[in-house]
């Protein structure tokens, strides 16, 4: 298991060196000049030659790349223009705010939809089945905003049972957090009960059933731990959004995540906090995908074999 994991690890290396590579030249070369983005257009030459020097931007693209692959490892991504302060600082004020969104939203909505799930193929094509993709379907039918908009004008402004905007408390999040789990349930189950479904149709479940072994017993041992590896796909590819955060909710709801620091960000031309982001959240894919891997190795030896 160690020598798999030293060896999707050292494949990991060209990639995170091409992915801060294509970030440096989106941003330092294809991008433009940054003083001129961020002094405007009309900024004279003295001015944008202060910047370049205060900043780096007059050393060579080599050395500029060096530097730029040196503070990333830091953990430094510049200075934000726009907070008047690093940029470290700026999305550790934001990490937390969409952390405490994103991840009760990703384990609500997994755990729930594994159950109905479980439930639906152990019940395949009988009323059970039939009522849970029914309700799948019609919530995937309606668009995210609806629920936004719904949950807020009937269970905020109606009902009175939520706070309609703000962060500060975590009864801010209940009707945030519910909507995400809700809105995202349709696509869960559907893909879930696939995943159960080719399980269970396997010839080593067929044989353990003839033995008169429990279904339950069979769904929840077996089946469940086997059919888990499309189920860490679909999740790892969800986790690199927890530190992005949620755009829609937290726009809507007044949460100050990196969600909202993003889109300020990207309204007031503030190219080191958009960089940061995009740097961070790719690399954080990268090594969510080397995760999911080592965890396929450890449900199923037979992936260490592929390698």
């Amino acid at each position: 298991m160690l020598k798999y994991v030293l060896k999707r690890l050292w494949q990991t290396i060209p990639t995170t060196v091409g992915i801060i590579l294509l970030a440096f030249i989106l941003f330092n070369v294809i991008g433009g000049s940054p003083a001129e983005t961020l002094l405007g257009k009309n900024a004279t030459p003295e001015a944008i030659a202060a910047f370049n020097a205060k900043w780096g931007y007059d050393k060579p693209l080599s050395e500029q790349f060096l530097r730029f692959v040196f503070d990333i490892f830091r953990g430094q991504f510049g200075y934000s223009v726009e907070y008047q302060e690093p940029v470290a600082e700026v999305l550790k004020r934001g990490v937390w705010p969409s952390l405490s969104l994103t991840v009760p939203i990703l384990l609500g909505s997994v755990f729930v939809a594994l159950s109905l799930s479980l439930v639906a193929a152990a019940y395949r094509g009988r009323f059970a089945d039939k009522a849970i993709l029914l309700c799948s379907t019609v919530v995937m039918s309606v668009n995210y905003v609806i629920w936004v908009l719904a949950g807020q004008f009937f269970l905020s402004y109606k009902a009175g049972f939520f706070p309609v905007w703000g962060y500060e408390n975590a009864t801010f999040l209940l009707l945030p957090v519910l909507i995400g789990i809700i809105s995202s349930l349709g696509a869960d189950v559907r893909f879930f009960r696939s995943a159960i479904l080719d399980e269970i149709y396997r010839p080593y479940v067929l044989a353990v059933r003839a033995k008169g072994v429990s279904g339950w017993f069979i769904m929840t041992r077996h089946v469940l731990r086997n059919s888990l590896i499309p189920v860490v796909t679909y999740v790892s590819l969800s986790i690199p959004y927890l530190f992005t955060g949620s755009l829609l909710l937290e726009g809507f709801f007044g949460i100050p995540g990196l969600g909202s620091v993003s889109i300020n960000a990207i309204h007031s031309s503030d190219m080191a906090v958009v960089r940061a982001v995009v740097v961070i959240g790719a690399l954080l894919y990268q090594f969510v995908n080397l995760a999911a891997d080592v965890i396929y190795a450890w449900l199923d030896p037979r992936v260490r074999l592929d390698l």
